[in-house]
């Protein structure tokens, strides 16, 4: 295969998967309260931390996961206002 038809094929898998990572991400939510320990996907409500991988409890209403769109209530989690308002009510408490 010439260098030419390899880096052709290249830049067009790139194209391409530019092209679907938008569409892949418009069919996930935010899913909290069903992340283990050291799984969620980012920040937390909390602010205690910014990056992916960083909660240390399993289950912890603050932390997220990205899930396909409509399962989340299914997979036992909670909206970002429902996890919100179990925050703030715990934090009051």
């Amino acid at each position: 295969m010439s260098n030419k038809l390899l880096a052709s094929a290249a830049l067009a898998a790139v194209m391409a998967a530019s092209l679907a990572a938008p569409a892949q991400a418009a069919s996930k939510e935010k899913c909290y309260g069903i992340a283990a320990a050291g799984q969620n996907d980012c920040a937390n409500l909390a602010g205690t931390h910014s990056c992916a991988g960083q909660s240390v409890v399993d289950n912890d209403k603050g932390e997220w996961k990205l899930v396909n769109k409509g399962t989340c209530s299914s997979l036992g989690g909670l909206s970002k206002n429902q996890a919100k308002a179990e925050y703030q009510a715990a934090k009051g408490a």
